[in-house]
């Protein structure tokens, strides 16, 4: 079974960019730590069982020489904004297969020193159309970053949907015609549109 796991929101300062959050939508974030092989950062903003990464070029120079990278570093040339999504799995190596992707291992350490680490399969489909989502699972699921303790304003509860314009048949093709929350539309630029927060305050909605 597939699940939301997180979405990505590029960012030029990552500082900044967590204090927006915080003040216009009440979300809190913690420091997530740097991808080193990829000139980048993150900070993790949780929300349970799914959480929004605000992503970052920290190293222009290491950057410069990944493609996850210089994708980001144009993604957000005109602005911060909503650039990929990924859905969870617990048995990635079957879906990998079904779609013939390879499984990558990746991992980061945050600033307490805690390494954290993952598998995912089909990140560089996202650099060339963003209306598809990446799959990934943690290692240690009791690390995953949603669950990092945090005091919001809003009381987040969770990501409610995702909404992206791309053919039906194509997305459901990729993700095997699971149920999951989103709303699809099919004319336009293909790419992830606006994801849903579910708040006790209400809806927050992401662009």
């Amino acid at each position: 079974m597939l699940r939301i796991d997180h979405v990505i929101y590029g960012v030029r300062d990552l500082d900044a960019a967590a204090q927006r959050f915080y003040d216009q939508y009440g979300l809190a974030s913690v420091p997530g730590g740097r991808h080193e092989e990829w000139g980048t950062a993150n900070v993790v903003i949780p929300l349970g069982d799914h959480y929004i990464e605000l992503l970052g070029v920290v190293d222009p120079q290491a950057s410069s020489q990944s493609t996850l990278g210089k994708w980001l570093e144009v993604g957000v040339m005109s602005g911060d904004r909503l650039m990929g999504w990924a859905l969870a799995t617990d048995n990635l190596d079957k879906v990998a297969s079904r779609l013939g992707l390879t499984v990558t291992q990746g991992s980061r350490t945050r600033p307490d020193g805690t390494t954290i680490t993952w598998r995912s399969a089909g990140l560089e489909k996202i650099f060339a159309d963003q209306s598809l989502p990446f799959f990934i699972t943690w290692d240690s699921p009791e690390s995953h970053p949603g669950r990092a303790a945090v005091e919001h304003r809003a009381a987040p509860t969770g990501i409610a949907w995702i909404e992206v314009v791309a053919p039906k048949v194509k997305l459901m093709d990729w993700t095997g015609k699971e149920d999951l929350p989103l709303r699809v539309e099919e004319h336009g630029t293909p790419g992830l549109r606006a994801v849903g927060i579910s708040t006790a305050d209400g809806e927050v909605v992401l662009r």
